[in-house]
């Protein structure tokens, strides 16, 4: 596997970890909040051939929020 494969397999990982946790019952969310905005800006980009050629990560539908 690719380095920048296992850095994005693991991110993600933790990532998912991370919003696991946060539904638990006493979860510090304080933490998450903290830590979920630094990790999801430290996720690398996806391995080649994670989307379809024609995927446009622009092309999506617009986000309350967003600009």
């Amino acid at each position: 596997m690719c380095p920048n494969c296992e850095d994005f397999a693991r991110t993600v990982l933790l990532l998912g970890q991370l919003a696991l946790y946060a539904d638990m019952a006493g979860a510090d969310l304080d933490f998450v909040e903290a830590v979920s905005p630094s990790l999801a800006v430290s996720l690398p980009e996806p391995p080649l051939g994670t989307f379809p050629s024609d995927y446009d990560p622009d092309g999506g539908p617009d986000y309350p929020g967003g600009s």
